[in-house]
C-alpha cells in the first residue's frame, strides 16, 4: 500500500497530559493527536516524533511525522492541518502540515533541539504565568548566573544534570551550542540548545542556574559538576511547567 508521509509541526500545553508519549496510566498527547488522525484516516499507524517531552512540558515547536495511505488521503494539503485540529482537543494543535521526503524521520533527522525554560522572578507570582513559569522569589545575581551559563556551551558529558532512568544510556555526552539567560522585567528566559537532550536535563541545568544566582554555588562549582558525572553533586531539578519545545532544527533541503 502507497504511503504518503506528511511532517507537522505541533504545539500543545502539557499541563493536563502525563508528557508525549502514549501512557499506559494517564494520557499523552501523542494518543490524542492518533486518535484524531484515525478518525479522518482509519489505517493510520504510529505517529513519530522528534522529542518525548515529560509530564507537564509545553511545546510550541514539537515536530513529528506520519504515513497515510495515498488512497486514503483526499483532501487538499492545505486542509490537513484544518482536519486533524477539528478532532484535537484545544490545548492541542497542529500548526503546520507539509509533504516530506521518503528518508525523512522526525527524530532521526534532527540536528539540534531549542528549550526555552521560563523564570518569574519577584516576590509574587503573576497568576497569569503560574502554568508556564517557576516562581522564584528570592534575589537572583544576573552576572553570576550568565557566567556560569557559559561553563555549559561546549561538548560535555552531562550525566551530572540529567535525571536517572531505569536504563543505562548509551553515551551521555552532548554538544551545547546556546546557554544563554534574558531578563525581561521579571520574567527570566533561558534559551538552551543542543545537538540532543538527556532526560530532565535541561531542568537540571536551570535549576542549578538558579542556585549559582541565589549564591548557592559558585561559578567553579559547575565545572566539577560536570566533571564529577554525579547527579548528586550538581543542583535542584526545575519544575517541569516552566519548560517549552522551543524549536527543532533540520538540515535545509532545496
Amino acid at each position: 500500500m502507497e504511503r504518503l508521509k506528511f511532517k507537522l509541526l505541533i504545539a500543545y500545553d502539557g499541563t493536563r497530559y502525563q508528557g508525549w508519549q502514549v501512557q499506559k496510566i494517564g494520557t499523552g498527547v501523542q494518543e490524542k493527536i492518533e486518535e484524531a488522525l484515525r478518525k479522518i484516516f482509519p489505517s493510520v499507524g504510529r505517529l513519530h516524533s522528534s522529542s518525548r517531552t515529560d509530564t507537564g512540558v509545553h511545546a510550541l515547536g514539537m515536530v513529528a511525522h506520519v504515513e497515510i495511505p495515498k488512497t486514503e488521503f483526499r483532501m487538499s494539503l492545505e486542509k490537513l492541518a484544518l482536519a486533524i485540529n477539528a478532532h484535537l482537543p484545544d490545548d492541542i494543535r497542529i500548526l503546520s502540515a507539509s509533504l516530506a521526503p521518503t528518508d525523512f524521520h522526525a527524530r532521526f533527522s534532527a540536528t539540534g533541539k531549542q528549550y526555552r525554560y521560563f523564570v518569574w522572578n519577584a516576590r509574587a507570582m503573576n497568576p497569569l504565568q503560574r502554568f508556564y513559569a517557576w516562581h522564584v522569589p528570592h534575589p537572583l545575581d544576573m552576572a553570576v548566573m550568565r557566567s556560569a551559563a557559559k561553563t555549559f556551551l561546549g561538548k560535555h558529558d552531562f550525566k551530572s544534570f540529567a535525571g536517572t532512568r531505569n536504563y543505562e544510556m548509551e553515551s551521555t555526552i552532548r554538544k551545547l551550542t546556546r546557554c544563554e539567560i534574558r531578563k525581561s522585567g521579571q520574567l527570566l528566559t533561558f534559551y538552551i540548545e543542543a545537538d540532543g537532550f538527556l532526560y530532565k536535563m535541561c531542568r537540571g541545568i536551570v535549576g542549578t542556574l538558579v542556585q549559582v544566582g541565589r549564591g548557592k554555588f559558585s561559578v567553579e562549582d559547575v565545572q566539577h559538576m560536570l566533571d564529577a558525572r554525579d547527579r548528586r553533586v550538581a543542583g535542584i531539578t526545575a519544575p517541569a511547567h516552566g519548560l517549552v519545545l522551543w524549536k527543532v532544527f533540520y538540515k535545509r533541503t532545496r
